[in-house]
């Protein structure tokens, strides 16, 4: 995903981050292309949890991908910004209740439009998307709790793609390769002995290296929620809805 993050100085010297949401918000109902861009990047990393939410209303692969693509280009040609609540500016409740508006009002336009035509606001990868789905528990999950754990699934992926990149940058993808499973709570993770071994390390030394990756790991999701929220104060709350979502 690309960085919108902006610091900037108040007229009393103070700072604030303009997150990628927040920078949406900001513009809502105006023509502003960094906004746009900034939508752009958050759609093409959330729009899978949508479409496995249409999919579960029981809609057929290519129906859920016409109208999973026509509902992001509404995000971009209509003013579905314009009314948000900034006191309830969460990226991931505004785009759920957004898609149940579209889909109890606009979905029968919408199919009959022509496939493949026009702009396109995201670039939906179909295939993997109904691999995915097919992959998804056979169970009485609501479309809803489907939504929120894919978008907590979704979150958690950005965040270890995230922190591999900046591991690779360092020269230690080989680090990061044995020792990711510490953040995730891979059963199979073998004892710290055996990872010190493989990376040729003292055992306290990976010790040390997994507490810095956890702290790291901590910092990244923070930063990954910072980005999908407009006041700073729901980072937390949206950790603890995260966690509940996965069902830890």
């Amino acid at each position: 995903m690309a960085n919108y993050t902006h610091d900037s100085s108040s007229s009393g010297g103070g700072r604030f981050m303009t997150t990628h949401w927040s920078l949406v918000l900001a513009a809502a109902g105006k023509e502003d292309t960094q906004s746009r861009e900034a939508l752009a990047g958050l759609c093409q990393v959330y729009w899978y949890p949508l479409y496995a939410f249409v999919r579960r209303h029981g809609y057929g692969p290519q129906d859920a991908q016409d109208l999973t693509q026509e509902f992001f280009l509404g995000l971009q040609e209509k003013d579905y910004l314009g009314g948000i609540d900034r006191s309830k500016g969460k990226f991931r409740s505004f785009l759920l209740v957004a898609m149940k508006h579209f889909l109890s009002n606009e979905w029968a336009r919408a199919k009959t439009l022509k496939r493949g035509g026009g702009h396109k606001l995201v670039s939906l990868d179909t295939l993997s998307a109904e691999e995915r789905y097919r992959r998804e528990p056979e169970d009485n999950t609501t479309p809803e709790k489907l939504f929120e754990r894919r978008w907590a699934l979704t979150l958690l992926d950005q965040v270890l793609t995230r922190l591999s990149k900046e591991y690779e940058t360092k020269g230690k993808q080989e680090m990061f390769e044995q020792l990711q499973g510490c953040l995730t709570g891979d059963r199979d993770l073998l004892p710290y002995a055996e990872l010190a071994s493989k990376l040729d390390m003292t055992e306290g030394a990976v010790k040390v290296a997994v507490h810095r990756m956890r702290q790291r790991y901590r910092g990244v999701l923070r930063d990954e929620i910072s980005q999908t929220v407009a006041d700073p104060a729901e980072i937390d709350d949206e950790i603890r809805q995260l966690f509940t979502a996965l069902g830890k």
